[in-house]
């Protein structure tokens, strides 16, 4: 018999590029090659034809009123990933002081810091953990009172580590990469000077970033900032100083449509929070899975944990074993990050419910053969 002949369903834990919703793919596909009459693909079209204008303010607009962003921000549509705003963050944000606080929770939170004290003339880290299995209460943090902002990473993608309430940092700007959290949950963004998110996890495929700037913190640019990472250039010319990855974007909008049908926000952060209170479920009541992160701080979209031997130490065999019989399940992708192992599931608004269902069913099999 073919491997072919029997149709498996595939559930992808990816942590990026995640899964995109099969509606948007499907869409997508018809779109493909002849986009609304016009004989052409989104990625044959002119970014500055009025075709792509459309589709490009058409997600926007979509995207404000997903995240009831105010008038009195700006939505930037750029490239070079969350990593690439490791430098833009400094260099739009530091010119008033050239000082600035990090709070860092995670991995990706010290590459941040790690980038941006390559451009500022001080850098300060305000908390850092160690391990990274908590987010310090803001009363213990150490903020240096002069710093042109405050950059923190809302959700830690490799770590699984949230921050369960949003820090007040008074006048001085609070900066979030939100690129895993982004669309899952309702977040306040006035509470943000600046938010940025890497596409590929709830926004769409990998090879877009968003931006959402305050206006007034426009004017901040450091002298020599290349045009490509000036969030003020940018601004004034609608994203579009250089050639966006216009198909990227083509389908940031579609995943924004989706996610209206949905409900929104709103309704969608009803099921992740179901997701992830399933698993966490599965991995407590269990005797063999483990998951070191404060519960409080415990993360809905990317859930870490091991795989324990009987006297409770992570079991890399076992690990191994698991992976291999998850995939054969058809259930894909649940590697941990490749600098700290264990498995990974990472929940993000794609995954179906019955993903979960299908992902804790397997673990608690799994259990009773090898637990």
């Amino acid at each position: 018999m073919s491997q072919f002949d029997i149709a498996q369903t595939i559930y992808n834990f990816s942590a990026g590029p995640g899964a995109l919703p099969k509606p948007v793919l499907r869409r997508a596909a018809a779109e493909m090659l002849d986009w609304h009459g016009t004989g052409m693909s989104v990625m044959e079209m002119s970014h500055r034809g009025k075709d792509f204008i459309a589709i490009a303010e058409a997600a926007e607009t979509r995207l404000r009123a997903l995240m009831d962003i105010p008038g009195d921000y700006r939505v930037l549509f750029l490239q070079g990933g969350a990593t690439g705003q490791f430098v833009a963050v400094p260099a739009n944000l530091s010119s008033a002081t050239g000082v600035a606080d990090y709070v860092i929770t995670g991995q990706w939170g010290q590459k941040a810091y790690n980038e941006a004290s390559k451009y500022l003339d001080r850098i300060n880290v305000a908390a850092k953990t160690n391990p990274h299995t908590y987010v310090p209460p803001p009363g213990e943090w150490n903020l240096s009172g002069s710093a042109g902002y405050v950059h923190i990473t809302l959700n830690e993608t490799v770590n699984g580590v949230v921050f369960e309430t949003i820090p007040d940092t008074g006048e001085v700007p609070l900066v979030a990469d939100v690129s895993s959290i982004i669309l899952s949950e309702p977040i306040d963004v006035t509470k943000f000077g600046a938010l940025y998110a890497g596409a590929q996890k709830n926004i769409g495929p990998a090879g877009l970033t968003v931006v959402i700037v305050r206006e007034d913190l426009l004017a901040r640019t450091r002298p020599r900032t290349p045009a490509v990472w000036d969030w003020y250039e940018m601004a004034k010319s609608g994203s579009m100083l250089n050639t966006p990855p216009t198909y990227a974007w083509y389908l940031a909008g579609l995943v924004f449509d989706w996610l209206a049908d949905q409900g929104g926000v709103t309704e969608i952060a009803k099921v992740n929070q179901r997701k992830a209170e399933k698993l966490y479920a599965a991995i407590d009541g269990s005797g063999i899975y483990a998951n070191p992160v404060a519960v409080p701080n415990r993360s809905r979209m990317n859930v870490v944990y091991s795989v324990t031997d009987a006297s409770g130490a992570a079991s890399p065999d076992l690990e191994k074993k698991f992976l291999a019989e998850a995939k054969d399940a058809g259930l894909v992708y649940l590697n941990g990050h490749r600098s700290v192992g264990g498995i990974r599931a990472s929940l993000y608004n794609a995954m179906p419910e019955s993903g979960v269902d299908a992902l804790v069913s397997f673990m608690k099999e799994f259990e009773n053969r090898h637990g």
